[in-house]
Parts: structure tokens; sequence; C-alpha cells
């Protein structure tokens, strides 16, 4: 195998062997801490310009297949894993997971101690990166780590988004039309809606709110999506005309930052973020905890207690995570808007969060 090296902009340095792609690639290195799921993660737009740590040891075991995708792509910046399986061993594979990143370019890194990596972006944050099987000189690598653009400020959805409007049908009686702005939506978002009788216009990420009125929706949905929700004024700006329009609107993850901010609070980054799929959230209204999947670097910065006013009237978290009370979910009192921080279409993941697409038909129903 080829040598490769990866470096952390604080100077670690981790030797390992070339997986995937042979060459060099840059972004923020960030944990996942899901057993299994690596196909959806790997596909998840919200994951574009991150190098992914997989802390599960072993990886590929059920290799690549053609149903379990999240999007058109592999969207990771590199990845990055402990025990690579051999050869897949499923009925539903079609290649293995180390030739589907050779034909899609991403470099990857392997055997190295993702234990010893995850602990220390857990002690010191979420940090730039730099992978390569070309350079393995870990100085010159560091100096192109530290030249590489930032998380904070990257205002990345127009990257991901679809470039043209595309519908997704609802599966049997149509009940409901949504409007789905797509800041990096996974495929099973639409789905699961579908699954309810709701047909989406899923739109690109720039759609103005008189091109999100044209569809005929009933609702917005807000989608998740990679990046800095502080960089996303014109997203925010849509949104709070959509509210004023009194449009039903439901967010998730970047989606419920987006919303957050059109209430008027604030954004900030997370030491390391929540991603993987055993994160314990508490749905305030019922008491109920929750077992989420997460992919989120940012959070909302809102009280989290009491009712805010904003400029739409009250506002309060619903949701908090119970690992370190960071708002997962906002629902406010005089217009029809909710959104939380994580991913009820869990996939992959639990399906705890699902009540979530019922909530938002019975905001609709309630028209």
């Amino acid at each position: 195998m080829t040598q490769a090296i990866l470096v952390l902009e604080d100077g670690r340095t981790f030797t390992g062997d070339t997986y995937g792609a042979p060459g060099e690639t840059f972004g923020e290195a960030v944990f996942a801490t899901g057993m299994t799921g690596y196909q959806e993660t790997l596909t998840d737009p919200s994951y574009h310009r991150q190098v992914v740590v997989q802390t599960a040891p072993h990886i590929g075991n059920t290799g690549m297949n053609d149903e379990d995708a999240e999007s058109r792509r592999i969207w990771v910046a590199g990845y990055v894993v402990r025990d690579p399986a051999r050869r897949p061993s499923s009925w539903r594979a079609r290649r293995s997971l180390d030739d589907e990143l050779a034909a899609q370019g991403v470099v990857g890194i392997s055997g190295i101690d993702t234990r010893a990596l995850t602990r220390h972006l857990r002690e010191r944050g979420a940090m730039r990166c730099g992978v390569s099987s070309v350079d393995t000189d870990p100085q010159s690598l560091l100096r192109k780590v530290v030249a590489s653009p930032p998380m904070i400020g990257a205002d990345l959805s127009a990257e991901v988004t679809t470039q043209q409007p595309y519908r997704v049908d609802a599966l049997g009686t149509h009940r409901f039309t949504v409007a789905a702005l797509d800041y990096g939506i996974k495929s099973m978002t639409p789905h699961r809606m579908a699954e309810r009788g709701i047909s989406s216009h899923v739109l690109p990420s720039t759609s103005t709110a008189d091109e999100v009125l044209a569809t005929g929706a009933d609702a917005v949905f807000l989608a998740n999506g990679p990046g800095d929700p502080a960089a996303a004024d014109a997203a925010v700006d849509t949104v709070r005309e959509l509210i004023r329009r009194d449009l039903p609107v439901f967010g998730i993850c970047f989606g419920n930052q987006v919303l957050g901010r059109a209430f008027g609070f604030g954004t900030y980054k997370l030491g390391y973020g929540h991603r993987g799929i055993n994160q314990p959230v508490q749905d305030r209204a019922t008491g109920k905890v929750e077992i989420t999947a997460h992919n989120h670097g940012f959070a909302v910065d809102a009280p989290l207690d009491g009712v805010t006013d904003t400029d739409f009237g009250g506002v309060e978290v619903s949701h908090v995570c119970l690992n370190d009370n960071v708002v997962e979910g906002l629902k406010a009192h005089d217009v029809r808007a909710f959104s939380v921080q994580y991913h009820p279409e869990a996939a992959a993941g639990p399906h705890d969060a699902a009540y979530l697409f019922d909530r938002f038909v019975e905001l609709l129903e309630r028209k």
C-alpha cells in the first residue's frame, strides 16, 4: 500500500495507508459516531468540505449499493477510517467502498488510530486538516492546511443545491404541496413527506419568495446543508418574507439555523459539533427523550427557558440536546413555524423523531 499522512492545523500528524483515491485533499476534520450508515454519511451534502473521521473501527463491511445514497454523489472532502473491510459482505452490495471512493476521486486514509484522532478533536475542537499520499512531508502539508479556507464564514449551500427544480410526488393520495428549499437536501426527506401524502417541489437554495409561491405550495420546508449559517443572509431574507406571507414553515438542521436567524437569533460554531446517529434530545413539550441523527457544527443561540419576543411574535426552544444543552429545536407561538436541528428522516439512524413529519402535517391541516 502507498503511504498517506493526515496533518491537523495544530501540527499533529498521523501516518497510514492510502484509502480510496490517491492524491491530496483539505477540509475541516470532524468525527461521526455512527456504527452504521456510512453510505448515507458519505452522500449527505451537509458534509461538503469536511474530512470525516469514522469512530467505528470497521468500515466498508456492507460495501456500496445503488439504493441508499442520499444524493447524486459523495460530498465529503476526505475520509478517514481505521480498519477497512477487505471485501464487502452483503447481498445488496454492488461494489466495494474503496472502489467507490476511488471512482469518485475521494482521497482517504486508513490504518490510523482513529480513537486518538477523535479524542484530539474532542479536546481541541474541529479544525482544518490535509490528507495526502503525494506530499508526505508533514511541514509542507501543514503549510497548505493553514492556507486552506476555514468553515467559519463559508457560504456553501449554492455549491450543493439542485440547479433545476424537480418534483417528488406523494405516494398514494395527494394531500398537500410543499416547496422544499434545497440547501443540501437528502433524498429521504421528500420521501418521508411523500409517505404522508405530500408532493414536494424541490427548489434551488437561491429561490425567491415569489418563486416559492409560484409552485402553489401549502407550506415551505427548509432543508439541511453545509456551511456557516451566519453567511446565509439571502436565505434568511427569503424565509422572513415567506413567514410574512403566512406560509407554514418546517426546517431541519441548516434550515433550523436559517429559521433561527429569521426570528432574530444568532448562531455560533460548536467546539466539535454533533455528528452520528445516537444523540439524545428531549422534546420539551412532551418530556420524551429521542435518540436522533445529527450532522451539524453550528447551533442557534437562543434562550433555553421562556418565550422570546421576536418580529414574528413569541418563539421558544422546543428541543434541547441532553449531552450539552445545545438548542435542538424552535417553535413559534404566533406564526406557523417550527424546526429541529437534527435529522428526522433518519437515513441512517433511529426513527424516534419521525413524528415531526406528522407534526408538519398537523400544521398544514390547521390552515
